[in-house]
C-alpha cells in the first residue's frame, strides 16, 4: 500500500522525486491551480505558458511530465489536468481533485516519493486528494515475476511493469490539524478496503472460490474486531437455503453464506448490506458463450464491496450496526447442477422456476435478503453485478439504484454522486412482475427481456421482509474495467460501491437518513 504523510514543507523545500502541480483549462488557455505557486515562481512565473507550449489544455487527466528548473528540490514536475477552471469564489469540485490525483498517481509508477501541490482549502480536500493518490496508484501484482508479489520485467520493455508510487506527501495539508488528519485517516481505510476489494475480484477462480473468500473475510475479522459466521454445505442443506445450495451444487467448491457483524455500543440504527459473490459464473447449464465467460470471476464483486464496507466501519468506529452477508457460489455446468425447469425452495419458503441458470445472482441474493429480513434492519441495501441490461441500459461507468421507497433510492443516488461514483436511479415497475408468473412454482427467476434490468429487481423486492426499507444497486457495469485505466480507476476491479456504502453507514450513523 502506497503511504500517505501530511506535510507541511514548501513545494520548494521538499525533497521527492517528483512535485505534482494542479492545471485547469481558462478562457486563454491552461492556468496555474493554486498549489503550485512555488513552482510557477521557479519557472519566472511561466509555466502556464510552457505547459501551453508543450500541448497542455488543462483537460481532465491529462499528464505532461516536464524537468523541474533550478530552485526545487525535485527533478520532475507533473502537471496534471483539473478540467474547467471555477468561477470567481468557487473551487474545485472533490471529484475533479481525487482523478486529478489518482491519474498523476498512475502516471508515477515506478517513483518512490511524490509531493502533492494540488489546491487545499479545506479537509474535504485533503480526503479527496487522498483517497485519489491511494487509488490511483493501486497495482494488481500477486501473479506476477513468478507470484511473489513483485512487478516483473518484460523482455520487449523494461518498464512496462513497474511498482506503484511508494510515497505521497501531501503538501497544504497540516498534520495537526484535527480535521486535516481525521480526512487522512479515513482516506487510509477507506482506500485500503477498496483496494482489498480490488484484489479480491481480480484474484483468479481457482484461487478465490467460495471456502476461500469466507477464509479471507474471516481473518480481516479477527484483525478489525467483526463477527464472522460462515454457513457451510450441510448448515446451508439444514437451514433450507434453497437459493444458494441450487446455484453451487454443480461445482466442486461449494458455497458459503458468510454474516460479517460490526456493532458499536451507542448504535441506534443497523444497516444490512447484501453482496452477490458468485466467484465464477459459467452461466451453469445455461453455458454463457466464448467472449462472455473469460471475466467472469468479477461476478463475486458485490459481495467483494460488502466486506470492504462492513471492515471499513470498523476501522472507522462508527456509531451504527453494520451487518454484511456474502452470498458465495460458483456456477458450473456438471451432472449434478442444476438444470432450467427445475424448481427450488427457497429459504423464504417460496418456490423458484429456474428457467436459465445464467439468472443466479437473484437466487443466491434471494436467500440472503430473506435472512437479513430475519434481524429486521432499518435499511438493506443489496449489491451486485447482476444483468447486463443495466449495461446496455447506463453503460460502464454507472450502476442503477432501485428500492422500494423512493427517497431512499434519492438518498443512496444522492450519496453515490456525492462520493464520486456515478449511478442513476431506476424504477421498479408493477407492470413487469407479471412475466415472472410461472405455471408452476410461485415465481420464475426470467421475465420479460426489455427491461431486465428492472424485472431482476422486482424479483429481489419479493424477499425483502415486509415493511423493511431497501435498495438494490446493479454495479454490473462499473464493478470490473476492461478497458484502460482512467483517473483512480485501473484496469480490472474496480470496488465500485464501496464508497457509496461507507458513506450511507456514516449518515445512518448520523440520523440523517430518518
Amino acid at each position: 500500500m502506497t503511504a500517505l504523510t501530511l506535510s507541511t514543507a514548501g513545494a520548494s523545500t521538499l525533497r521527492a522525486d517528483a512535485i505534482v502541480v494542479g492545471v485547469a483549462k481558462g478562457a486563454k488557455g491552461p492556468v496555474v491551480a493554486a498549489g503550485a505557486e512555488a513552482v510557477d515562481k521557479a519557472f519566472d512565473g511561466k509555466l502556464a505558458t510552457v505547459l501551453e507550449t508543450l500541448g497542455a489544455s488543462g483537460a481532465e487527466g491529462e499528464v505532461t511530465k516536464l524537468p523541474a528548473p533550478s530552485g526545487l528540490k525535485t527533478p520532475v514536475v507533473v502537471a496534471v489536468g483539473l478540467g474547467q477552471a471555477p468561477e470567481k469564489d468557487e473551487a474545485y469540485t472533490a471529484e475533479s481533485l481525487r482523478r486529478a490525483a489518482g491519474s498523476a498517481a498512475r502516471a508515477l509508477a515506478g517513483t518512490k516519493k511524490a509531493a502533492f501541490a494540488l489546491p487545499v482549502e479545506a479537509s474535504e480536500d485533503v480526503e479527496a486528494i487522498a483517497e485519489g493518490a491511494l487509488l490511483g496508484a493501486y497495482a494488481f501484482t500477486a501473479y506476477q515475476d513468478g507470484g511473489n508479489g513483485k512487478a516483473a520485467k518484460n523482455e520487449k520493455n523494461d518498464n512496462s511493469r513497474k511498482q506503484p508510487l511508494a510515497e505521497v506527501a501531501l503538501l497544504g495539508a497540516k498534520p495537526r490539524d484535527k480535521a486535516h488528519k481525521a480526512a487522512a485517516e479515513r482516506a487510509i481505510a477507506l482506500t485500503e478496503e477498496i483496494n482489498r476489494a480490488r484484489d479480491l475480484v481480480n484474484t483468479p477462480p481457482n484461487d478465490l472460490f467460495p471456502e476461500s473468500f469466507a477464509a479471507v473475510a474471516t481473518a480481516a475479522g479477527k484483525e478489525h474486531g467483526v463477527k464472522v459466521q460462515v454457513l457451510d454445505e450441510k448448515a446451508l442443506a439444514k437451514g433450507g437455503y434453497g437459493g444458494i445450495l441450487g446455484v453451487g451444487q454443480g461445482a466442486a467448491n461449494g458455497p458459503r453464506l458468510v454474516r460479517l457483524g460490526y456493532t458499536h455500543p451507542k448504535a441506534e440504527k443497523t444497516l444490512a448490506l447484501v453482496g452477490k459473490g458468485i466467484t465464477y459464473d459459467s452461466g451453469g447449464i445455461s453455458l454463457k458463450p466464448a467472449g462472455h465467460n473469460e471475466t467472469m470471476k468479477c461476478d463475486m464483486s458485490g459481495a467483494a464491496a460488502v466486506f470492504a464496507a462492513v471492515v471499513t466501519a470498523a476501522r472507522l468506529g462508527l456509531e451504527v450496526n453494520v451487518t454484511g452477508w456474502l452470498a458465495l457460489a460458483e456456477n458450473m455446468p456438471s451432472g449434478t447442477a442444476t438444470r432450467p425447469g427445475d424448481v427450488l425452495r427457497m429459504y423464504s419458503g417460496k418456490t423458484v422456476e429456474v428457467l436459465n441458470t445464467d439468472a443466479e445472482g437473484r437466487l443466491v441474493l434471494a436467500d440472503a435478503l430473506t435472512r437479513a429480513s430475519e434481524e429486521n434492519p432499518d435499511a438493506i441495501v443489496d449489491v451486485a453485478t447482476l444483468t447486463g441490461a443495466m449495461v446496455l441500459a447506463l453503460g460502464h461507468r454507472r450502476f442503477g439504484v432501485m428500492a422500494n421507497d423512493d427517497a431512499f433510492r434519492t438518498a443512496v443516488h444522492e450519496i453515490a454522486e456525492e462520493v464520486g461514483e456515478d449511478s442513476w436511479p431506476m424504477p421498479l415497475p408493477a407492470d413487469l412482475r407479471k412475466g415472472m408468473d410461472s405455471p408452476t412454482a410461485d415465481i420464475a427467476n426470467m421475465g420479460e427481456r426489455m427491461g431486465g434490468g428492472l424485472v431482476a429487481g422486482l424479483f429481489l423486492k419479493e424477499f425483502v421482509g415486509e415493511g423493511i426499507t431497501w435498495a438494490h444497486l446493479d454495479i454490473a457495469g462499473p464493478a470490473f474495467n476492461e478497458g484502460g485505466p482512467f483517473g483512480y480507476t485501473p484496469k480490472g476491479g474496480t470496488g465500485s460501491a464501496v464508497r457509496t456504502l461507507v458513506k450511507l453507514a456514516e449518515r445512518t450513523a448520523a440520523g440523517d437518513l430518518g
